[in-house]
């Protein structure tokens, strides 16, 4: 009996094995194929046109040598594609100094593009051409260490997912467009070594990071940026802070205070006038350099508590006071002090009977 038993079980359980057998035979055919059909999916027609496109304008460069019309585009070297639908999401180009021509319009064409990436490129010449505006998905553009001028175009305000704008080391001349303002997911600019000048726009920024949900990230360092910052960027949770070397003036200290992400902040070589005396520093400042600008007053004992600052830099100012003591001050020498009006204390001079 239990022989005839365990001959039915066995019977029984054939057919199940064969049946799981064939569906994973199945479903293992059904995926080659899914994954065949995606492969011829996966470059679009147009795409692969609007980058041979921008391959022709810009002369058949050999950084471009595995843009040919028989491969797949999404296979090119810097080009990326969406995994789900095949489109052209992204073009990165870096580091050729034979590639040189103006930025092509072809480029708009990638209607689905995200990222934007051209860097290390002396050769790229000519203005950010104003086709770049049908780009309505980009939402990273770097034009970076280019030979690129001409105006920061206006046209960017138009590019509504915009959340990051690196236009640094480059020729770029004329003011930053107040429309940048209107850009609501805009948190990080760096337009960094440029021939810019003028005010910077009483808004830029506001709309995006003035709570704890996004942090800013600023650098407008070497160009000719003059006036006095927006008073609205008190309310901005700067993260990185970078005006230094302009012609700024007036009061810099709405950036700082109690509370705030700031971790790098550097306001040097401007003409910054204000007191340090009474102002509460952030607690996760790692940098911060105010040196040669006209600030007074004292440091504040707080400094000694910032146990993550690793830069410290007061020196060509018109401070007066003991320089703090314990806690991290040992980092920094008398660099960090020095040409100010009457500081004094370890590791500057002693300060012997003064009061102040």
């Amino acid at each position: 009996m239990a022989a005839a038993a365990s001959s039915s079980s066995q019977q029984q359980i054939r057919p199940l094995v064969g049946a799981a057998a064939f569906l994973a035979v199945w479903c293992l055919v059904v995926g080659t194929a899914r994954s065949s059909s995606s492969m011829q999916m996966q470059c679009h027609e147009e795409d692969q046109e609007a980058l041979l496109a921008v391959n022709s304008a810009l002369g058949s460069p050999y950084h471009f040598a595995s843009w040919t019309p028989d491969t797949f585009c999404c296979d090119w070297y810097d080009v990326d594609c969406d995994n789900t639908t095949g489109r052209v999401v992204g073009l990165t180009v870096l580091g050729d100094g034979n590639l040189t021509g103006a930025i092509p319009d072809a480029i708009a064409n990638l209607t689905n593009l995200r990222t934007l990436v051209l860097r290390h490129l002396p050769g790229l010449t000519g203005n950010i051409p104003d086709s770049l505006a049908l780009l309505s998905n980009l939402s990273q553009l770097t034009i970076s260490s280019t030979g690129v001028s001409g105006p920061v175009p206006e046209f960017l305000s138009q590019l509504t997912e915009l959340t990051m704008l690196d236009l640094s080391f480059n020729s770029f001349e004329g003011t930053i467009p107040a429309s940048l303002a209107d850009l609501p997911s805009l948190s990080t600019i760096d337009l960094s070594r440029n021939r810019l000048s003028g005010p910077v726009p009483s808004l830029l920024l506001t709309k995006c990071c003035t709570d704890d949900q996004q942090a800013a990230y600023l650098r407008l360092s070497h160009n000719n940026f003059s006036g006095a910052i927006p008073a609205g960027f008190a309310a901005v949770s700067f993260a990185h802070l970078d005006l230094s070397r302009n012609a700024f003036t007036g009061d810099a200290s709405g950036v700082l205070g109690k509370g705030k992400p700031l971790q790098h902040l550097d306001l040097s070589r401007n003409g910054f006038a204000f007191s340090l005396t009474a102002v509460e520093l952030p607690e996760q400042l790692s940098y911060m350099d105010l040196s040669h600008n006209a600030i007074r007053g004292r440091i504040p004992a707080q400094v000694a508590d910032l146990a993550g600052l690793q830069l410290f830099n007061v020196s060509y100012n018109k401070m007066c006071g003991v320089v703090p003591t314990g806690g991290n001050m040992d980092k920094f020498d008398a660099y960090s002090y020095q040409h100010n009006k009457c500081l004094c204390g370890t590791p500057l001079p002693s300060c012997g009977h003064r009061n102040f």
